[in-house]
């Protein structure tokens, strides 16, 4: 388990390399960010930034959405993995936000997790990139470069942000995300050939030292 000078040292590396990273989706809105977030799920962001172009055009807000028929968005968001049940969380979230919210996304975690098909990975998505208010996004690129790292306990994503929300400052969280993201996307990615020869963290890593006899 990292300790948080060593939380600190990652999060310095990465951003000597990387720098301060937007958010890669494209949206207008807060609702169009959570729609787009949604999406991304299975699927890259290139292809969400196509096919949000497409669905934002005849639903760009939650009323929009809610008018439309579940075949439609459906039809719209083909492309997309898990599309079916994706389209069907669409419509209900937005009839949620009408219903519910009156039309606004919600900016709490327990709020935003009542909201079909969000979760705490992307109600901190939605917090931090949408909103401002720190988030850390556990994705499977986070937990794959924590855990080859050595750094995280375990692989369950709740946990791993508890880990590092409790020995990081929260200005680091949401950017502290995206560094990691960047980085197993990049270079380390899944597989059993990462790019560990021009990894800027083999230094201090686990799965680097384990694979090459250096333990």
């Amino acid at each position: 388990m990292a300790t948080s000078a060593q939380f600190r040292k990652l999060y310095d590396d990465l951003f000597g390399v990387y720098g301060e990273l937007p958010c890669p989706l494209n949206y207008r809105t807060v609702f169009q960010l959570l729609c787009a977030i949604m999406l991304s799920a299975q699927c890259r962001d290139e292809r969400v930034n196509m096919i949000t172009k497409e669905l934002f055009k005849i639903a760009p807000d939650p009323e929009a959405m809610a008018a439309l028929e579940v075949g439609k968005i459906a039809e719209i968001i083909k492309p997309c993995g898990i599309y079916r049940n994706k389209s069907v969380n669409l419509s209900n979230c937005a009839k949620m936000l009408l219903s519910k919210f009156g039309g606004e996304v919600p900016r709490s975690m327990e709020e935003l997790t009542q909201l079909p098909g969000i979760g705490r990975k992307s109600a901190n998505a939605i917090l931090g990139n949408g909103f401002g208010i720190p988030g850390f996004p556990v994705d499977t690129h986070v937990i794959r470069v924590l855990s080859r790292l050595g750094y995280a306990a375990n692989v369950d994503p709740a946990k791993i942000e508890a880990q590092v929300v409790a020995k990081t400052p929260p200005k680091m969280w949401t950017n502290f995300s995206h560094l990691i993201i960047a980085h197993g996307r990049r270079i380390c990615h899944a597989g059993k050939h990462p790019e560990c020869e021009t990894c800027i963290l083999s230094d201090r890593c686990s799965y680097f030292r384990n694979h090459n006899g250096l333990l």
